[in-house]
């Protein structure tokens, strides 16, 4: 939009604050006021919002109402449809069976979800496979580690063969990237997940080794005499679910009309999507029966709390977008001006998008190597060109948009639903900082750095 951009190029830089505080807030107040946060989560995002809104509303008027408008409307609620439908669908859906969660097991539940987290998203995969997943692991006493890569992986680098796989690929996708070139990132996703899946096995069969020592009599650490077959409830569900993909990739290849809703433009195609998703997510509700959901233990309150503290994100993350989309003209100009190189590309692209809503972003670098290479030329064809002369460039800020998702928490939709639905399942997952730090900083920092080395 325009208007975006002329925005983003009056903000100030105090404009990012209540993000700051956004994001201070879902760290902190888990760790030091747990209850008063479960009680009050929704109050305190409010608050942020109001923090943000009302200063930039009073300055710029209807500049800045039209743009939170078009975050709240254009982005927030497709983006919250479609997570409600996935979660909603995915939950019907019963793997019943004898699952132990020894190493063979736990890694591949891994590797599925990896290989299924391209073909219908990221967010599909991990929710279909959670579930099961805690249940095999229900006797172990150390699950933490087990969830965390499961984000890593399943939640993450899993989703970045196909623009169906995670977000800012599908953005691509609608502006003129074929789908099937994001397979040119296979080399780098696998070996970024055979790292990862490397490093789970050593630790799972430490843990799973000192279990079975201290319990020998635990019969869930012994060879069962009988097992459960594994069986699949819910199959109508997989229509459900292919309903939501098939509505997804539609609106990547068709064009309709565009209408005018509160001075924001909404394609015709869009609102056509977003209804077809949330009838899948309606039918899934109708037409499973009750006893699937509650034998997963089931319950609504992970998909609300995402729905909240999202809608905040998303409302105090828009002005640090804008300033970033403005460029050279924006407060963080010195951002954007630093990235010269591939390797650039992938750190600033992810390390953005560990934080902030990692489509954007990669639209912001991806139109920063666009001007950069091929300035006034029209984007489709200076995406052309940019794949058959650059192609790295554009290599580097679709694995930094969907590899860093993991960094954090908030970095991706389905990593703050995994971890909630763990917390439900009584599996203590580390802080928000406690997360970063032993577990992003330790392992996919390093992991990242050797992808650097090898790829950009």
């Amino acid at each position: 939009m325009e208007s975006a951009h002329e925005l983003g190029e009056l903000l100030p830089l105090w404009s990012a604050f209540p993000f700051a505080g956004m994001l201070l807030s879902i760290a902190l107040f888990p760790l030091l006021a747990p209850r008063f946060w479960h009680s009050h989560f929704g109050k305190i995002s409010a608050l942020w919002v109001l923090a943000a809104l009302l200063p930039l509303i009073i300055i710029y008027k209807g500049l800045a109402a039209r743009e939170f408008l078009h975050i709240f409307i254009g982005d927030y609620i497709p983006f919250i449809i479609l997570l409600f439908a996935l979660y909603t669908i995915s939950g019907g859906i019963l793997l019943k069976g004898t699952l132990l969660g020894s190493p063979s097991v736990n890694a591949a539940i891994l590797i599925t979800g990896t290989v299924l987290a391209s073909w219908m998203g990221t967010t599909g995969a991990a929710m279909l496979l959670i579930r099961p997943l805690l249940r095999a692991n229900a006797k172990r006493k150390e699950r933490a580690f087990t969830v965390v890569f499961f984000i890593f992986l399943v939640a993450n680098a899993g989703g970045a063969l196909t623009p169906l796989g995670d977000p800012p690929l599908f953005l691509g996708f609608l502006k003129g990237v074929p789908f099937f070139w994001t397979f040119k990132l296979f080399r780098p996703m696998l070996f970024l997940s055979g790292i990862l899946l490397f490093i789970y096995w050593i630790v799972d069969s430490y843990f799973f080794r000192r279990q079975k020592k201290l319990e020998p009599q635990d019969p869930h650490m012994e060879p069962m005499r009988v097992r459960e077959p594994i069986r699949l409830y819910g199959k109508r569900n997989l229509v459900f679910l292919a309903g939501v993909i098939g509505a997804v990739l539609m609106s990547g290849l068709a064009d309709w009309e565009e209408l005018s809703f509160l001075g924001i433009h909404i394609k015709l195609l869009d609102l056509s999507r977003d209804f077809i998703i949330f009838a899948m997510a309606l039918c899934s509700i109708i037409f499973t029966p009750a006893g699937y959901r509650e034998e997963n233990e089931f319950t609504w309150f992970p998909i609300k709390e995402v729905a909240i503290l999202f809608a905040g994100i998303f409302i105090t993350m828009a002005p640090c977008l804008r300033m970033l989309q403005a460029g050279p003209e924006g407060e963080l100009a010195f951002l954007t001006r630093a990235v010269t190189e591939p390797y650039h590309y992938f750190w600033a692209t992810g390390l953005i998008s560990s934080f902030l809503d990692n489509a954007p972003t990669y639209m912001t670098f991806l139109n920063t190597s666009l001007g950069t290479f091929y300035p006034g030329m029209e984007g489709r064809e200076a995406i052309g060109l940019l794949i058959r002369e650059n192609p790295l460039y554009l290599e580097a800020i679709s694995a930094g948009a969907v590899f860093f998702g993991a960094m954090s928490y908030i970095g991706n939709a389905p990593n703050f639903m995994v971890r909630s639905i763990a917390e439900e399942s009584g599996v203590p997952m580390p802080s928000f900082f406690g997360y970063m730090l032993k577990y992003s900083l330790g392992i996919l920092v390093p992991a990242f750095i050797l992808v650097t080395l090898i790829f950009f």
